[in-house]
């Protein structure tokens, strides 16, 4: 055995590691020299291999996942409800005549007419069952909330296309925004059964593991995306909080470096700065958390957590009118979210204003209703108004 590696297998090297280009060049060198295979029948169909390989290495580089891309349409993007038409309806005209079969498909999904998209996709199942219009109809029926019908969906494609990795993915997606991570690590994992080197699966996993307190081992998931090529300001960022919480504080820096470095917007570079604040916090530096908050602000103005912290470090300051202008601004930024109306009620009620804390915390409970210091803090403020 030499020491070079067999052309063929480095190649595959490559399409695991996710360098496609080299990929495709050296399945490309292999066909040069041998397009054909010589012999009639070759145990081990090397050319025909190589011309799979590569062709599922172009593929590849210009994939582009429809069924996860912006549920805008055209209807959300440029039509104006309150408009008078200036052309005659499709159909209505001679001058513009209707779309047929001969004139090309309608565009109901990108116009936003789902039910008439359901029909169209439901009548193409009927014709012939391919995995791209059960992922089509799954996306209709997303884009009118039916989670569940998209889920009976995708499992009924399952049963006709058994193992599809779409499929098996447009499930796992669901169940993450129904916030069931369990399930969709399930079936991330069913995933990463049929294709190891899927990036979605890999990720969603690691973050699973993160939120389960497994920093260790969400670690080994981040960094076998590295390893795969991967190489953006979202993995480095993930990394840098995996190894500070799995206590490799050697790497917690460098890794957040890398992250802004390789930060393509200012919203990305806001969400290193507010994680650096979060390190910062856990070490005891409240200066520099107090910086890093001020950073993500200066880049995403919007960002409505690092108004809600920088809100809780002022408060430690003894700042509390600088507080509370903080935390409405980040309850008026994110009204879904508990923290900024539980701090505010909180601040509200040590300052006396006992109303303006009943009122934020009726918000915090409509927002998390299981949270126990918001339930203290009415059954508190209740007695207050009792005794009045």
């Amino acid at each position: 055995m030499g020491s070079e590696m067999e052309p063929l297998l480095l190649a595959w090297s490559y399409f695991r590691r996710r360098k496609f280009q080299l990929c495709a060049d050296l399945c490309t060198q292999m066909l040069e020299k041998s397009p054909y295979d010589q012999e009639p029948a070759p145990e081990f169909p090397v050319s025909q291999a190589a011309w799979i390989l590569k062709a599922r290495a172009l593929t590849e580089m210009v994939y582009i996942d429809e069924i996860d891309v912006d549920q805008d349409g055209i209807a959300e993007m440029i039509l104006d409800e309150n408009a008078i038409a200036q052309v005659p309806r499709p159909g209505t005209s001679l001058k513009l005549p209707g779309t047929n079969q001969t004139g090309g498909p309608s565009q109901a999904v990108r116009l936003g007419m789902y039910r008439e998209a359901e029909k169209q996709f439901k009548s193409a199942l009927k014709q012939q069952e391919m995995v791209d219009t059960f992922l089509y109809l799954a996306k209709v029926y997303i884009s009118l909330d039916q989670p569940v019908t998209a889920l009976n969906l995708f499992k009924q494609g399952l049963d006709k296309f058994p193992g599809e990795v779409s499929l098996l993915c447009g499930i796992a997606r669901i169940y993450e925004e129904m916030n069931n991570g369990s399930s969709a690590a399930e079936y991330y994992k069913e995933v990463l059964k049929q294709d190891n080197t899927h990036v979605e699966a890999i990720a969603c996993i690691g973050s699973n593991h993160f939120y389960s307190d497994q920093p260790e081992i969400a670690l080994r998931f981040y960094r076998r995306l590295l390893q795969m090529g991967v190489y953006n300001c979202q993995l480095f960022n993930n990394l840098g909080l995996c190894c500070f919480y799995a206590q490799q504080y050697d790497m917690t820096l460098t890794s957040f470096e890398r992250a802004l470095s390789l930060a393509e917007n200012e919203e990305e570079t806001a969400d290193v700065w507010y994680n650096l604040g979060h390190i910062a916090v856990g070490i005891g530096d409240t200066n520099l958390a107090h910086q890093c908050f001020r950073l993500a602000l200066v880049n995403n103005n919007s960002h409505a957590e690092a108004y809600s912290n920088l809100a809780v470090l002022e408060m430690r300051k003894g700042h509390v009118e600088q507080a509370r202008a903080l935390l409405q601004t980040a309850s008026s930024l994110a009204p879904h979210m508990y923290e900024p109306h539980f701090n505010f009620a909180t601040v509200s009620d040590k300052i006396g204003d006992l109303q303006r804390s009943y009122v934020a915390a009726q918000k915090s409970e409509a927002a998390f209703p299981d949270h126990v210091d918001t339930q203290h803090l009415i059954k508190q403020l209740k007695q207050h108004f009792a005794m009045l």
